[in-house]
């Protein structure tokens, strides 16, 4: 059994948001569709300080997508099954042609914006498909998400975000093995979850 699981340093992350653009690309996501967006903590918008200049200004980012969690609500309360958890790998995935765009999983879920419902009528940025050809279909009037690049983990590949990353602020692996790079990681540096008090389990971490 392996229990993925992510790392992200925000000491290193510069909200750059190169991780969302290259699953853009990746994923040929609708224009109306984006799996993951950096946010800052700080001030009221993106890359505003928060504090008091000189001594006390902060601003550090959070990059937010689906955290793949051990009790995911969206899988629980899903009519029809769609949102489904593999239990070879922990992945928290959507099943599309069982999807009905109920959106109940999106109100179930506590991380706001990690999941998006796909227009009737979605758009693309050009008229022909890019990225990975193995990257699922987008169906109209279903739901998507952060599948940690189910695609590429199947083929023995990292998720695209991992070695896209050029503040190196990302780490990937099985938190069930102690020899694994993210789990030597997580028991060298201080982390936290994003509202662990949720009772959801997240698998995504962010390092201190």
């Amino acid at each position: 059994m392996t229990k993925y699981g992510m790392a992200v340093d925000t000491k290193r992350c510069t909200g750059c948001n190169m991780c969302s653009m290259a699953c853009r690309v990746d994923h040929n996501l609708p224009t109306e569709v984006l799996y993951s967006r950096a946010h800052t903590e700080g001030g009221d918008t993106f890359r505003q300080a928060g504090g008091t200049y000189p001594d006390q200004v902060t601003m550090k980012f959070y990059t937010l997508a689906c955290q793949h969690c051990d009790e995911p609500a969206c899988v629980e309360i899903c009519p029809t099954g769609a949102s489904q958890k593999r239990e070879e790998d922990g992945l928290v995935l959507v099943d599309g042609e069982a999807c009905i765009g109920c959106e109940s999983c999106i109100a179930a879920c506590p991380y706001e914006g990690v999941r998006t419902l796909v227009p009737q009528s979605p758009t693309y940025p050009l008229d022909f498909a890019l990225g990975d050809a193995a990257a699922a279909e987008h169906l109209p009037n279903t739901v998507e998400k952060c599948t940690f690049c189910v695609e590429r983990l199947d083929r023995g590949e990292k998720p695209l975000c991992i070695d896209i990353c050029p503040a190196y602020a990302r780490t990937f692996g099985d938190l069930d093995d102690p020899e694994s790079e993210i789990s030597k990681v997580l028991a060298a540096r201080e982390h936290e979850q994003l509202l662990a008090d949720q009772g959801t389990g997240p698998n995504v971490y962010f390092l201190k």
